[in-house]
């Protein structure tokens, strides 16, 4: 591994994430990336550098409508969109509701094939300084509306739901106000059976925590699919499984897991005081940027595919959250990499997300 001199939450390790993108599995197959959030040309056009150099041909990206053009100029066909409400200035039920379905109709004529649902315990918060109790809820009437109208056109329907352990563990002690980890996935269900489309339920399902978990979600929702998204969750969590144990999960599922980085690539990345870098020149800001987005492909395919084992060069906060007296801000888990057979990383770099959601069937 090459070393730098800056080191920061995305690189404490100091690597060179470009020279490094040469030292992984080299595949005859473009890797689809399901889960990104990218907004603004000047970020996208350093996301491009990033997924050029880890081989991500294909990014699916929940980029606010307004942005789209602007993403698409750099990305081109590279790119596919999610549709999203808008959440920037959340005011009334109907934006959730009424309104969000009519933007996913619009969206749809343009090729759009995936609306995005966000109901994590923390949208209670939200909720709650809006002033709009229950507007997350996915099984809020105003939500129902506008799933439907994505079911009715034969979208693919993707949630957040669940969130990590160490939350429930810290943040959401408080069970009337946010319910319990279990209590997350009764609405879920529910939406699963009402509507006969497939789902990604985001982030491993929002329990990689518990493969067993998931598995009797997967058995009981034969159109539920995952993604890999949330890099730090996932590497924290999932290093900890046996490799026989989560090798045998992605082999019973192959086909309904799919690759996805929850990478977050924006223009406010490049402002003077990114990341609290008020000393850096511009040249550094939009390093720190590449680094940000690149640690993310460079951690998970590490896990991924190869046998490495070593601390992972992303800080994680959730270790302090849980014991702030051997951990700090800058602590990071072990990354055990799982070497996953090249059959099983085919299916689910490239394969599932393909066979789900063909880019000839989605022009933009």
């Amino acid at each position: 591994m090459t070393s730098k001199t800056d080191r920061h939450p995305a690189n404490r390790l100091g690597l060179d994430y470009a020279a490094e993108a040469t030292q992984l599995p080299q595949h005859d197959f473009p890797i689809i990336d399901v889960h990104t959030h990218i907004s603004g040309d000047k970020a996208a056009v350093i996301y491009k550098r990033t997924a050029e150099l880890y081989g991500v041909g294909l990014t699916y990206s929940m980029t606010p409508e307004e942005d789209m053009d602007d993403v698409r100029a750099v990305l081109g066909d590279a790119v596919r969109f999610i549709a999203i409400p808008n959440y920037r200035q959340l005011t009334s039920l109907d934006q959730l509701g009424a309104q969000y379905a009519r933007r996913i109709e619009s969206l749809h004529s343009q090729g759009v094939r995936i609306a995005k649902f966000w109901s994590a315990p923390r949208a209670r918060d939200l909720e709650a300084k809006a002033g709009l109790p229950g507007a997350l809820r996915i099984d809020a009437p105003h939500i129902l509306e506008s799933m439907g109208a994505a079911a009715g056109l034969g979208m693919v329907i993707m949630v957040h739901i669940g969130d990590p352990d160490t939350w429930f563990a810290s943040k959401y002690t408080d069970a009337r106000r946010y319910g319990t980890k279990h209590d997350q996935y009764d609405s879920l269900e529910a939406a699963m059976e009402r509507f006969d489309v497939p789902f990604i339920a985001a982030h491993m399902g929002g329990w990689p925590e518990d493969l067993d978990a998931l598995s009797g979600l997967l058995t009981r929702h034969p159109k539920l699919h995952l993604d890999t998204s949330a890099t730090k969750w996932m590497v924290r969590e999932l290093s900890k499984h046996p490799r026989t144990a989560l090798v045998a999960f992605f082999e019973k599922w192959r086909g309904r897991i799919l690759f996805g980085s929850d990478i977050v690539a924006k223009d406010d990345h490049l402002s003077a005081d990114a990341d609290g870098a008020l000393n850096l020149n511009q040249a550094q800001i939009h390093e720190r940027a590449f680094d940000l987005y690149a640690s993310r492909y460079w951690a998970l395919r590490t896990l991924l595919e190869t046998d490495h084992t070593g601390q992972s060069p992303i800080a994680d906060p959730d270790l302090a959250m849980l014991d702030p007296q051997q951990y700090d801000a800058m602590s990071a888990p072990q990354l055990t990499g799982k070497s996953l057979p090249k059959s099983l990383l085919k299916s689910l770099l490239h394969d599932a997300a393909h066979n789900l959601l063909p880019p000839r069937d989605a022009p933009h």
